[in-house]
């Protein structure tokens, strides 16, 4: 490890904090421009859906969108908070020494220190979570969970992350420490064959820990449906309703796995609420994204990102300013592993956080693309309809501020989405 003149290990301080202040001012003032936009457009409905949605769904819709975005501001200081409690007020280097001094130098005592700092970032954010389903969430009708659930959530969760990140991050530091100096290289490669794994396994493994899933038993839909995707040459290992209601009322449908393990999964609230032809259309939708190899594509971009993302941590995590800089003391006689990805975990996001409007603007003209997809192969009135509904049932604002949408929207806004769709 290089050992630097503190200048550089200052200089790291304060571009930490200019990246921390520019990302947390900036999302401010999108908030607060999204805040003042849907409250100023709360007590009209927009043309395009005057016939189609109720000023009553429209001032819900703009009511729930508000105290999403309030309780949003909240937690953006509180997050902004925390990482500094974690790096330069010396709490990440604090729960380093408490590991070393109990469990000494090695293996251990790097698995226990990422264990121990996400544990406790789990606990920390509960509050808020607690907060959006039972204070948000059910004030607006939305939540259907009861805090048996909630809790059973929680430690499945818990348990799953565990048995999945714990025998990884093992790996990934017993790879840091004995792969060489393109250890980076071979990390990367356990991460995206993890990432390939846990897509192939999710469908029938682990989301039914948390669901139940029964074949689609609508004999009639079931054929339509089969006969739209074979029409559009896609096979599935079946079709399946998920108890989403047993959750919360918000309405989905959604494809899940890949390759072999493809299937189709519609949430029995949107089935509830939408028309056979409409059901076809929201399908249709997603076929598109298989058929435009949407997901083979975001797979290759997301992979090329975090293989960045590691070359970048290879560097830095042999520089004794990047541990310093950040209020932190690195282990100068045992690797310091651990605490490179912690920190690494950390301060990325400050700066890939200014790449969201590319990303976002990638996914919105993917999403146009579907929804061409669907009309050539649906009802482009059906998908119309059945959107309106959606966003009624979502409570979706239909009236977003502009540059908050471009920013941050993965989905083009109500009004720009139908303008392309047949009326």
């Amino acid at each position: 490890m290089d050992f630097p003149s503190p200048t550089l290990a200052s200089l790291w301080t304060l571009g930490f904090c200019a990246l921390l202040i520019a990302g947390l001012l900036t999302r401010l003032w999108l908030s607060s421009r999204q805040i003042r936009h849907v409250a100023r457009h709360r007590d009209a409905v927009p043309a395009p859906f005057a016939a189609r949605v109720s000023l009553a769904a429209h001032q819900k819709a703009a009511d729930y969108s508000l105290a999403k975005l309030r309780l949003e501001l909240l937690e953006m200081a509180w997050n902004a908070a925390l990482l500094l409690g974690w790096t330069l007020l010396g709490g990440l280097d604090w729960l380093n020494q408490l590991l070393r001094s109990q469990l000494g130098d090695g293996l251990l005592q790097q698995v226990a220190l990422l264990a121990g700092f996400f544990a406790i970032t789990a606990l920390l954010e509960l509050p808020w979570t607690w907060v959006r389903t039972f204070r948000v969430e059910q004030a607006h009708g939305f939540n259907r969970m009861t805090l048996g659930l909630w809790l059973a959530d929680g430690i499945k969760s818990a348990l799953v992350g565990a048995a999945i990140g714990l025998p990884f991050a093992a790996l990934l530091l017993w790879l840091m420490e004995a792969a060489g100096s393109l250890w980076w290289v071979w990390s990367w490669a356990a991460w995206l064959s993890l990432s390939l794994l846990t897509l192939l396994l999710y469908p029938t493994l682990i989301a039914p820990l948390f669901n139940r899933f029964e074949p689609l038993a609508d004999a009639t839909l079931r054929q339509r449906i089969e006969a739209l995707m074979a029409r559009c040459g896609f096979r599935s290992r079946g079709l399946f309703v998920m108890d989403g209601s047993k959750r919360s009322s918000h309405a989905n449908a959604y494809f899940t796995g890949f390759g072999p393990a493809k299937r189709v999964v519609f949430f029995d609230t949107l089935l509830q609420r939408l028309a056979p032809g409409e059901i076809d259309a929201v399908l249709a939708h997603e076929l598109g994204h298989f058929s435009r190899r949407h997901l083979p594509k975001r797979l290759v971009l997301m992979g090329s990102i975090s293989l960045l993302g590691f070359a970048l941590l290879g560097l830095l995590s042999g520089q004794f300013w990047f541990y310093s800089g950040l209020g932190v003391r690195p282990n100068l006689v045992a690797p310091s592993d651990a605490l490179a990805l912690l920190l690494f975990i950390n301060v990325a996001p400050l700066a890939s956080f200014f790449l969201t409007p590319l990303l976002s603007q990638l996914s919105r003209r993917q999403e146009f693309e579907a929804d061409a997809y669907a009309c050539a192969h649906a009802d482009g009135q059906d998908l119309a309809s059945a959107l309106v509904k959606l966003y009624q049932d979502n409570a979706s604002t239909l009236t977003p501020d502009p540059l908050y949408a471009g920013f941050y929207y993965s989905h083009p806004p109500a009004a720009e989405r139908l303008e392309r769709l047949p009326a």
